[in-house]
C-alpha cells in the first residue's frame, strides 16, 4: 500500500514538475559520474550543504560500501565543507553502509526514518538541521522521479547523475531493471513536458 501510494505521489508531482525535470534531462551531459564534479565545481556554485544517494552515486545498486574511486573524493570533499556538511539521503539506510560511514568518514550524516524519496521529507529534514537555504544544498541523484523530484519539491539544487555506478555480472537483474527504470523516466518526463506545453 505505501509502495501504491508513493507511486501515485510521483506521478502527481511529476505533472507538476515535469518542466523542472525536462530541464534537469536536457542541461545534463550525458555520462556523468559523481567522480567527474570536485567537491569546488559545487562550492562555485554557491552550495554549503552536499546531500548524497548511495545506489548508483556512490555504488552499484545493492553494495554495502562506496566503490574505491570515490574514497579520496569523499575525503576530499569533507575536507572542502566539513563531515558535518555532508549528508547521505537514500531509500535504502541500511546498518551496514551507516556503520560504515561512521568509522571511515566520521561527522557525515546518514538520513534514516524519514518518507522514502520523492517525498521531499529528508530533504525538508536536512534544511531543518543545518538552517541553511534550499537552494545552498545540493542533491545528488541518479533517478529523476525519485531523487530530482524531491528536490524539485523541496526547492533543493540537484546535479543528476547519468553514469550511475552499476554492477551487472553481480546482480544482473537487479541492474537491468534499474537500467531500464532510468531509461523509462527520461521518456516520461519528456512526453510529459510536451504534453504540459501542448
Amino acid at each position: 500500500m505505501e509502495l501504491f501510494k508513493r507511486l501515485l505521489f510521483s506521478l502527481r508531482m511529476s505533472y507538476r514538475y515535469c518542466q523542472d525535470l525536462n530541464k534537469i534531462c536536457r542541461t545534463t551531459p550525458n555520462n556523468l559520474k559523481l567522480c567527474d564534479i570536485s567537491p569546488k565545481d559545487f562550492q562555485q556554485q554557491g552550495i554549503e550543504v552536499l546531500i548524497l544517494d548511495f545506489d548508483g552515486v556512490l555504488a552499484s545498486h545493492g553494495d554495502l560500501f562506496p566503490v574505491e574511486e570515490l574514497y579520496e573524493w569523499l575525503h576530499n570533499c569533507v575536507k572542502a565543507f566539513g563531515a558535518e556538511q555532508i549528508f547521505i539521503l537514500s531509500n535504502k539506510p541500511l546498518a551496514k553502509r551507516i556503520t560504515y560511514f561512521e568509522q571511515h568518514y566520521p561527522g557525515i550524516r546518514y538520513i534514516k526514518e524519514v518518507k522514502k524519496k520523492p517525498y521531499p521529507d529528508g530533504l525538508q529534514k536536512i534544511i531543518s538541521l543545518t538552517k541553511k537555504p534550499p537552494k545552498s544544498l545540493m542533491l545528488v541523484d541518479d533517478r529523476l522521479l525519485t531523487g530530482s523530484l524531491a528536490a524539485c519539491i523541496a526547492n533543493v539544487s540537484v546535479t543528476y547523475i547519468t553514469k550511475p555506478y552499476t554492477c551487472i555480472s553481480k546482480r544482473p537483474i537487479i541492474e537491468m531493471f534499474f537500467m531500464s527504470l532510468r531509461f523509462l523516466e527520461r521518456w516520461f518526463v519528456t512526453i510529459l513536458a510536451w504534453l504540459y506545453i501542448s
